[in-house]
């Protein structure tokens, strides 16, 4: 595969995010660096990064609050942290960066759909990168996202992204539980094939998602002709290996053609 034009990364909250809570500054600095790096090479970077509720969570560990209200107070929260961050982070790159938050809505309502897309265009075609996740202070409930890994498949469409990059703190889909050394890493699905049975249910610590989720929205993507890969965001340069180095990189790589 040659050299994409335009990805989307998604990032997710245990990557982001220490086991105490709190956000994992080195691994972001670590993230925006391979980031800067794609820019640098003139791809041009969607970045759908999860994190604020867990950084809120974070910053506000006297409260205890699962409730759609606890939610959002985290969000808020954790929101402003994490923009912050990343601000600083690329500004040492010299790189501006403009936040999107967005619901569900802005996804099926034409008009919201069209203006939103006419606001990410132009911040990529000025070299801003865009660092998109979903508005969690005013989401409904009814109406989030599964999670931030279907985002970023409808991110990836409607910027007609060549490719979806996944990371997760694990380095891929496996035939069995991660965690039991005999489980192989299937390293590419195509179209027409279906490991679900392999997946567990399970949901990741801080975030809203899990394996079965990110492997739907994959099949989804990929189907619509966008290449997925997902991979261990926790490994050194990682992004880095699964953009410029997919047949040798730790990944499942999701194909958009059926198997032969």
């Amino acid at each position: 595969m040659k050299q994409p034009r335009r990805i989307a990364v998604k990032v997710g909250s245990n990557v982001l995010t220490r086991p105490d809570g709190r956000l994992d500054i080195s691994r972001m600095a670590a993230l925006v660096d391979q980031i800067a790096e794609l820019h640098r090479r003139g791809i041009q970077v969607m970045l759908i990064s999860s994190g604020a509720v867990a950084s809120g969570r974070g910053a506000l560990p006297e409260i205890q609050d699962d409730s759609v209200t606890g939610r959002q107070l985290f969000a808020a929260v954790g929101q402003a942290k994490l923009i912050e961050h990343y601000c600083d982070l690329f500004r040492e790159y010299g790189i501006t960066v403009g936040q999107i938050l967005t619901t569900r809505e802005n996804f099926t309502n034409r008009q919201l759909l069209a203006n939103q897309r006419r606001c990410m265009k132009a911040m990529i075609d000025n070299n801003v990168v865009p660092v998109i996740n979903e508005n969690d202070a005013v989401s409904v409930k009814e109406l989030m996202f599964t999670d931030n890994d279907e985002l970023s498949g409808l991110v990836a469409g409607m910027m007609k992204a060549e490719l979806l990059v996944l990371l997760s703190n694990v380095d891929g889909v496996y035939d069995g539980n991660p965690a039991d050394s005999s489980s192989q890493l299937i390293r590419m699905v195509y179209t027409d094939d279906d490991f679900s049975s392999c997946v567990s249910q399970t949901k990741s610590q801080f975030g809203r998602g899990g394996m079965m989720t990110k492997m739907k929205t994959a099949r989804s993507v990929a189907r619509d002709g966008i290449e997925v890969r997902i991979a261990n965001g926790r490994r050194n340069d990682v992004l880095l290996d699964v953009v410029f180095n997919p047949d040798t990189a730790l990944c499942t790589r999701f194909l958009t053609v059926k198997r032969k």
